[in-house]
């Protein structure tokens, strides 16, 4: 069994390798991590007292600047992730979706950050941002007939590679709302969380044609009423996306014994 696995690892490496050096999957962005990070930070107004505010949210100085440099170490650990989801998108033959939008920008953080705290009186700003999965995120996408496959060949490189699953969120089996699988993984050099969504064409779609009504049902000053008719609203929609053969049943893979 150990030689099988050995074997396994060594396969799955040589693909890796492979895949990495025939470049990039389609859709990778043409503006370097580095110049989006300077035009985020230029477009990130703060008070002058340091602090942040916006939507009726706000951040004291001091958890602005750890928002701040919690959006640094995702720049950074960017540069080591995007590599090894492009090089399992390859392997897998998924479409690399929104990949110019990999890094979730600084005022997203923020406004995440400062509800999570108004919502949880107490809560310290690092709680809440070793809550946070999606600074760094991607999605690959398979229609729906290679969709199992791909999901199952593309988690499989990322663990391989040595990053760790901590989250698992299939939905496809769900009677109503959100339909896809949202994963979370943590990445071995930096121990950076990043997120990857599994979606097939029409569930994507969905989830795009969703997104408003989800932003509004978020705030804080949505009322329970409008809330609960924005989430019937998400509802109908995603009750329309079919289900690929064999997705309810997919699972995070098991971890690669070391050594």
């Amino acid at each position: 069994m150990n030689l099988i696995r050995t074997a396994s690892r060594a396969a799955t490496a040589a693909a890796l390798a492979a895949a990495l050096s025939a470049g990039s999957v389609h859709g990778a962005a043409a503006e370097s991590p580095t110049d989006r990070t300077s035009k985020a930070h230029r477009l990130n107004q703060t008070a002058d007292d340091g602090g942040w505010s916006g939507e009726g949210l706000s951040l004291t100085p001091a958890d602005n600047a750890a928002v701040d440099a919690f959006y640094d170490r995702a720049t950074k650990a960017e540069q080591t992730i995007s590599p090894q989801v492009q090089a399992a998108a390859r392997i897998s033959r998924a479409d690399v979706i929104g990949f110019d939008h990999r890094l979730k920008s600084p005022d997203s953080l923020k406004r995440k950050v400062a509800t999570s705290l108004k919502e949880h009186p107490g809560q310290e700003v690092n709680e809440a941002l070793a809550e946070i999965k999606d600074s760094v995120r991607y999605t690959l996408q398979w229609p729906d007939d290679r969709y199992a496959q791909g999901v199952t060949v593309a988690s499989a490189v990322l663990s391989a590679w040595g990053n760790d699953s901590t989250k698992w969120s299939n939905t496809w089996a769900r009677g109503k709302g959100y339909k896809a699988i949202n994963s979370a993984w943590l990445a071995p050099s930096s121990q950076h969380l990043f997120e990857v969504q599994f979606h097939t064409p029409a569930s994507k779609n969905a989830q795009e044609v969703t997104h408003k009504l989800y932003e509004e049902q978020r705030l804080p000053t949505t009322s329970p009423e409008r809330a609960r008719e924005l989430q019937a609203q998400q509802d109908a929609i995603f009750a329309a996306v079919p289900v690929p053969p064999g997705a309810e049943h997919l699972t995070a893979p098991a971890p690669v014994p070391v050594g």
